[in-house]
């Protein structure tokens, strides 16, 4: 396993300038569409966009698999992370210019042969039994300063389910890896 994409800074920003972009359209703000003519965002790539604002969580909404090209996926995951994540209100016009935007971009999501061979900062994962489901990205672990196993049991939670559930035989637990900025 290993998710190398070569994305550079101008790329990143646009990326950006892209998620702003699809949240000012909604709220009838006026921010400049970026050129999105790099072959990267006609590439078909799971996405997350992460909101802050003053360094708290504001929003958070992705897709893992590769739906569409990457510019649609991201104006797309912007306007649910602004408006449609039910842990928030939807963002307003005046918190608009003081949004942090934080863009995660997928690698194939695939079955996780062995819990131990978890990394902290470099695999994102998802817990999944039944109608339960949950995922948490590479970057949660780190930010928390979680260990494998507090990470494991994290992603349990989230899914609804008791911690340590990722070491039952009917719980599938898959990972990720991410390019993030």
């Amino acid at each position: 396993m290993g998710f190398h994409l070569q994305i550079t800074d101008a790329e990143k920003a646009a990326c950006k300038a892209l998620a702003r972009h699809a949240i000012a359209q909604r709220l009838g703000r006026d921010a400049p569409r970026p050129d999105t003519s790099s072959p990267l965002f006609s590439q078909h790539y799971g996405a997350f966009v992460t909101l802050k604002r003053h360094g708290q969580l504001r929003g958070c909404i992705g897709n893992v698999s590769a739906a569409g090209p990457l510019a649609e996926t991201i104006e797309r995951m912007a306007q649910a992370a602004a408006f449609e994540d039910p842990r928030f209100a939807p963002v307003e016009a005046a918190e608009w210019e003081s949004l942090e935007i934080e863009i995660s971009i997928l690698g194939p999501v695939t079955l996780c042969p062995d819990p131990n061979l978890v990394e902290v900062g470099r695999h994102g994962l998802i817990v999944r039994r039944g109608f339960h489901s949950g995922l948490l990205l590479p970057q949660v672990a780190v930010e928390w300063g979680w260990d494998r196993e507090t990470f494991l049991d994290h992603t349990c939670l989230k899914a609804g389910l008791p911690r340590g559930c990722w070491k039952k035989p009917k719980v599938e637990l898959w990972w990720f890896e991410a390019v993030v900025f």
